[in-house]
């Protein structure tokens, strides 16, 4: 029976101890959020995203959640993990549509697929979701201050699009498929005017004419002797 006792009085003891380093250990709303900024303004983003996760998952009704729900996106961003900066940021929107940096973070999600924007040989997916994005921040906020960076950013992402329609334009015109070869160039000279591809897909677009009606003309009669 004594034997017995002792093991529960052991027990409480070393559960006691537990509950008390543990309780050492956790840091309060504020300690965390001075630390994820602390880390964040150093560069040293994957510490920030590790107190703000804590402080957001510990604490999620306090002050700062909010905060560090932001911060979390900004810290990837800066990383360049676009794919994760995102998907914070759409997760930001949904969770608290009527903030005030709902325009920022809108912006912020079409910089993260700008910053993806490969050559012009390539797929032009981000282009697309950076114009689809800013076309939205635009629409929602005009009279926001990222509005016009949005703006400044849509012309080169306009201009990679534009790119792609000609270079993908052109592999069709030197292998002879000049109906393809012309809807692309006829899309750089109708949907993308001026960002620098209009006269040289002009050029284009007249050879691409001439060789299709030369196929349409039919052959010359030889005449009588």
């Amino acid at each position: 029976m004594k034997r017995v006792l002792l093991i529960c009085v052991s027990v409480l003891l070393i559960c006691s101890g537990c509950a008390w380093f543990a309780s050492k250990e956790e840091k309060s709303a504020k300690e965390l959020v001075q630390d994820g900024v602390d880390y964040f303004e150093d560069g040293s983003y994957t510490k920030a995203i590790a107190s703000f996760e804590k402080l957001r998952d510990w604490y999620p009704f306090s002050r700062y959640a909010i905060l560090a729900e932001l911060k979390i996106a900004d810290a990837y961003f800066n990383l360049g993990s676009y794919a994760d900066a995102i998907f914070a940021y759409e997760e930001f929107e949904q969770l608290h549509p009527r903030n005030e940096a709902v325009p920022y973070v809108i912006y912020r999600i079409g910089r993260s697929y700008f910053n993806q924007i490969d050559t012009i040989d390539r797929d032009q997916s981000n282009a697309a979701k950076a114009l689809e994005t800013y076309q939205r921040l635009i629409h929602q906020y005009p009279d926001d201050a990222y509005a016009p960076m949005a703006k400044s950013d849509m012309v080169a992402g306009y201009r990679s699009i534009s790119g792609h329609e000609l270079y993908v334009g052109v592999f069709y015109y030197k292998n002879k498929h000049y109906e393809a070869a012309k809807a692309r160039f006829m899309a750089v000279v109708e949907k993308y005017p001026d960002v620098g591809y209009h006269y040289e897909a002009l050029t284009y677009l007249a050879n691409c004419e001439a060789w299709i009606q030369s196929r349409l003309m039919p052959p010359e009669i030889p005449s009588e002797q």
